[in-house]
């Protein structure tokens, strides 16, 4: 049985071998990521989830895990930004006040699937403009939903989370392995 992540990205990777795995390959899908008009936050990243799951190529006895995660303020999904000027947007947008990180997580062994979303609580402080600059200029932003990584220089800007802090990274631990798991695939081989 082989387990193929279907992300780049390398913080679910590490994420991953916190639990003492190492995918066998690492297929990340090519699928549309834009929003559907009026899709809310958390099905629509539930539905990224699952749409990447489908879209990676893999044998009946495969594990494909794939995950999203998407930072929603209210009702408004931010997604990765698409340039300094978006990121700064989002950044002010998050300013002072509490916002959702949703990351969702699907496995798929054979045709069956298995989803799991995890909504994290955050609080993001009012930055300067010296912080806000020197973030922008870090260029950690790039590729980030919401345009900042907890685990980074951004850490200093969360004052305070409800949830899971390996969510918020891009990958809830204790929720994968228990969907690994449950899809058979062996965490805890008891050769430790």
């Amino acid at each position: 049985m082989r387990l193929i992540l279907g992300s780049a990205s390398p913080r679910r990777k590490d994420l991953l071998a916190q639990l003492g795995i190492i995918p066998d390959a690492i297929l990340p899908p090519d699928i549309d990521e834009d929003p559907k008009k009026a899709e809310l936050p958390r099905p629509y990243c539930a539905r990224l989830a699952r749409e990447k799951a489908q879209a990676v190529v893999a044998g009946d006895e495969d594990v494909v895990l794939c995950a999203d995660t998407t930072v929603a303020l209210g009702r408004r999904i931010l997604g990765k930004p698409a340039n300094v000027a978006e990121a700064a947007s989002f950044l002010t947008l998050l300013g002072g006040r509490r916002h959702q990180v949703i990351t969702a997580v699907a496995v798929r062994r054979g045709p069956r699937i298995w989803c799991r979303e995890v909504v994290t609580d955050v609080k993001m402080k009012r930055l300067s403009d010296l912080e806000l600059n020197t973030y922008l200029a870090s260029q950690e932003w790039q590729g980030k939903a919401g345009g900042y990584a907890i685990q980074g220089l951004a850490g200093a800007f969360i004052p305070w989370i409800s949830g899971s802090f390996t969510g918020v990274v891009g990958l809830p631990v204790a929720e994968t392995a228990a969907l690994l798991a449950a899809a058979g695939y062996p965490i805890y081989r008891g050769d430790a």
